[in-house]
């Protein structure tokens, strides 16, 4: 299921990053700019749910084979996944709610090439403290709580392993996380180094991959 989330979270930047590529223009209106935030905030935050949810059901498939189909079956995957969708639903629309709320000069720099809420945050001139403290828990609490989940689900899933026996039986087992495993990977080593190039962008080199942020008036 994170497949069609991963192609939605890659949709919502590389075609504008194509068009301003092809149009010689990095300019983006401000509620473009708010609108690529919030569907970032929201796939990024479903993929790192979902991505929990697999760990789980590995976890459940493994170490728990005879309970597998009673305990993961559809109407408990309906729920997590329903669970899921409504709780980053809210946590992004309040996240916009708050940003709606901040005033940004005409022709307002940000050093990336999509709109991080992080960074469009600094380039506000009015008080961020809320803002900041709201984005920064939301994301320590979403962030945490599914990564430590699949954390522990191969904690598990390891410890499982290493009392099986027949090494064919642990390969076979643990076979069953490639797919997954390789998801994890690209999808929290893609989110860290964008997170870390952001992090130590320098500031003779802001001008490229910028943005430009208007408060309310849309920018052609």
């Amino acid at each position: 299921p994170t497949c069609p989330l991963l192609t939605c979270f890659i949709s919502t930047t590389v075609p504008r990053m194509l068009m301003n590529i092809q149009a010689r223009s990095k300019d983006i209106s401000y509620v473009e700019c708010l609108t690529q935030g919030y569907f970032l905030m929201m796939f990024a935050g479903m993929d790192n749910f979902l991505l929990a949810v697999c760990a789980y059901d590995r976890f459940m498939a493994i170490c728990h084979p005879l309970h597998y189909t009673v305990i993961m079956n559809p109407c408990l995957c309906g729920r997590l996944v329903l669970a899921s969708w409504f709780i980053i639903f809210w946590v992004s629309l309040v996240h916009i709610l708050l940003m709606k709320s901040l005033t940004f000069s005409i022709g307002t720099e940000i050093p990336h090439f999509f709109c991080e809420l992080a960074q469009v945050l600094k380039m506000a001139h009015s008080d961020t403290l809320l803002v900041n403290i709201v984005l920064y828990v939301a994301t320590a609490l979403l962030g945490v709580f599914p990564v430590a989940g699949i954390l522990i689900s191969y904690f598990q899933i390891i410890s499982s392993l290493m009392r099986m026996s027949s090494t064919e039986g642990k390969y076979k087992a643990f076979s069953t996380c490639g797919s997954h495993l390789c998801v994890v990977s690209l999808f929290y080593g893609t989110g860290l180094g964008v997170y870390l190039s952001s992090a130590v962008t320098h500031p003779s080199r802001a001008a490229h991959g910028l943005s430009d942020v208007h408060h309310g008036h849309p920018h052609a």
